[in-house]
């Protein structure tokens, strides 16, 4: 176990790595500079900028230079938001797209899987047939699609929910159902397959002959058995939700990390892109990492060497 534990935890660091210096290189690759959007400033005062952000210097010294501050998590100033650390913003933001992705999440697993254990319990009738018509169609139609929807219906034919900000509770529930749409299909996709396959296994079948009931057999052998690929998706799944979809965030105006992250993005804030996506990617591996550690706790069969 500690072996394995090493040897991903060395492996986390060298992918971090390389999508640090992948970014830095792609970012600087592009012509531009962030300060090209400043109207009318004189050449001094953007080589006065340039040098206040290092940006004057060859890029290899910029290179070395930011890694050894990301080794100290410092992401340093941001040049879009002045007087703020890029630290301070996803400290600041983070959180809040955590919340919107907290309730996305538990949405997706709470109505996916019973969804999906009822499709293949029912297999190739009505219900299982309009299951899958539901989520093809969850699958298919893009989260902008369903949260522009949304707002349309209740925010202005029936206005019976605020469309925007997070003021309350009530503007939680536009942005949970659009963000948590496309997992839910999915999931419930995934469970549907997976249970397939473990209800026409022997034990399942010698179960139903010793006379269990159909819940136990359901609920503790094919149920148990048959979530491991949902529990792999819902690895990436957390890192995706709890750092906030940012199309969602965007439409119902959520001053979320997803928001800083794409203005980071069209105001070439180089400092901001880099932070938001090192941090993204470290997520997502941490979370992929405890999807790792916890396949053999839901399946003894699988052993950790």
């Amino acid at each position: 176990m500690w072996k394995f534990t090493i040897r991903r935890a060395v492996s986390a660091v060298v992918t971090i790595f390389l999508i640090a210096s992948l970014t830095f290189l792609l970012m600087n690759i592009i012509p531009g500079s962030p300060f090209n959007s400043e109207k009318g400033l004189p050449p001094q005062v953007i080589e006065a900028l340039k040098a206040k952000y290092g940006l004057d210097k060859p890029l290899f010294e910029q290179y070395v230079t930011y890694m050894k501050n990301v080794a100290k998590f410092d992401f340093g100033p941001t040049i879009k938001y002045k007087g703020r650390t890029v630290n301070e913003i996803i400290a600041d933001k983070f959180p809040i797209s955590a919340k919107v992705g907290v309730l996305s999440l538990g949405l997706a697993l709470a109505i996916g899987i019973p969804l999906g254990s009822l499709a293949a319990l029912n297999h190739e009738k009505l219900g299982d047939r309009l299951i899958m018509l539901f989520t093809t169609f969850g699958i298919a139609v893009p989260g902008f699609v369903i949260g522009t929807l949304l707002l349309i219906t209740f925010g202005v034919i029936y206005p019976i929910l605020p469309t925007f900000g997070l003021d309350s509770w009530k503007n939680y529930i536009m942005p949970s159902i659009a963000l948590s749409l496309y997992p839910t299909c999915y999931i419930t996709r995934l469970t549907r397959s997976s249970m397939l396959d473990v209800i026409s296994q022997d034990y399942i079948r010698t179960a139903k002959a010793k006379g269990l009931n159909k819940f136990i057999v359901i609920g503790k052998h094919a149920l148990k058995n048959s979530i491991l690929p949902v529990v792999t998706y819902v690895g990436p799944l957390t890192a995706y939700v709890l750092t906030g979809g940012f199309v969602v965030e965007k439409i119902f105006t959520i001053p979320g990390l997803g928001k800083f992250f794409i203005d980071s993005i069209n105001a070439r804030d180089y400092p901001m892109i880099m932070g938001t996506t090192i941090f993204l990617a470290s997520f997502i591996i941490i979370m992929n990492f405890v999807v790792d550690v916890l396949y053999p706790l839901i399946d003894p069969r699988i052993k950790i060497k």
